[in-house]
């Protein structure tokens, strides 16, 4: 289980309903390790700063994460956490491993015309 104040994505299918259902998403899959908290940790800080956006975690170590795993096969020098940053079910980046807040707001406002950030 991860201990984060995002909203905990558990199976493959909530996975799907979320993307499909949801405008501005953002899903951080990882553990709780050194390189996943500091990611977790920004990603609460951004949920209280962009309420439009919706901010989910996904365990890594749990099978279903399959999912997320999968995006990143053809990526082998791919870490965790892996992030996904979605618009209206499409996937528009895919990021991996310790980023700061800076570089998370960089990501997000390079993927998205209006931007995630306002």
């Amino acid at each position: 289980m991860l201990y984060t104040n995002l909203k905990h994505i558990e199976t493959a299918t909530e996975f799907q309903r979320i993307i499909a259902e949801s405008g501005q998403v953002v899903i951080v899959c990882g553990r709780m390790g050194e390189f996943s908290i500091p990611v977790y940790r920004v990603l609460e800080a951004l949920q209280t700063e962009c309420p439009t956006v919706k901010f989910f975690d996904m365990e890594f170590d749990n099978p279903e994460s399959h999912v997320v795993c999968e995006l990143f096969a053809d990526m082998p020098e791919a870490k965790v956490p892996f992030m996904l940053f979605y618009e209206d079910g499409e996937l528009l980046i895919k990021s991996w491993g310790i980023k700061t807040k800076e570089e998370i707001e960089e990501i997000i406002n390079k993927s998205v015309v209006n931007g995630f950030i306002h």
